[in-house]
């Protein structure tokens, strides 16, 4: 693995590697991220504008394997490289998966470890918030070196305003959670990550990322609280 694909703090890597935390991370998302299972529907939407029925989908941070199942349930046709930097996440996919593993390869590593390629088409969900910018723009740039010309690359993570707004957006993260469900002490200890830990960008700065990194026709399609989601195509 390379510095371009290695997140930062590895202490959220190493959490991740927890095998009671991989088991349970499946009531995580759908109560921090508004319209968790929506992103998941509306992405498979995006990539069959312009993904084949035979496509080859990448899929980076793929650990937990819930867009894994979400796509490879909505896409009979496709099949799906997964990468993921955490082991136990990794086999939290396989036991998600179940018999769906049978048009899946799952590797443990970076961007920098996946397959070249090329695919039709690659996501990257609630994950590229855990890379530092220049990291982040060397990780986009080796998604599109892995798809086809005019592939399309769906991209959703924490974003939203780094001004003076920031913590007034991290508490309605926080809020959001509890009236979701989530336990008060929890969604506190996880406020309180985002707000020291997360490398998170203002919107306008993340769709310059995804340019920088190469893609083209870059669109916000998803917003929601501290959440956004573009599509791009190579």
């Amino acid at each position: 693995m390379t510095h371009s694909a290695q997140p930062e703090p590895m202490n959220f890597v190493a959490a991740f590697s927890d095998p009671e935390a991989a088991a349970r991370y499946a009531d995580g998302p759908p109560r921090f991220v508004p319209g968790f299972e929506a992103l998941h529907r509306m992405t498979g939407i995006l990539l069959a504008e312009h993904a084949p029925a035979d496509a080859r989908v990448l899929v980076l941070g793929a650990g937990g394997g819930m867009e894994l199942r979400a796509l490879a349930e909505a896409h009979p046709g496709w099949t799906f490289v997964g990468v993921d930097p955490a082991g136990e996440m990794l086999r939290q996919a396989e036991r998600t998966l179940g018999p769906l593993m049978d048009r899946v390869t799952l590797v443990e590593g970076y961007i920098d470890d996946a397959p070249d390629g090329p695919f039709d088409a690659a996501t990257c969900l609630l994950t590229l918030h855990f890379l530092a910018p220049e990291a982040r723009e060397d990780t986009v740039r080796a998604i599109h070196r892995r798809l086809k010309p005019g592939a399309p690359f769906v991209a959703a993570h924490g974003s939203f305003p780094q001004d003076d707004s920031r913590s007034r957006w991290i508490a309605r993260y926080e809020a959001y959670a509890v009236a979701s469900g989530v336990d008060g002490e929890q969604a506190a200890k996880a406020r309180s990550a985002v707000q020291a830990h997360l490398h998170t960008l203002a919107p306008e700065t993340d769709a310059a990322v995804l340019r920088a990194g190469g893609f083209r026709d870059v669109e916000l399609f998803f917003a929601a609280f501290t959440w956004r989601g573009w599509i791009g195509r190579a």
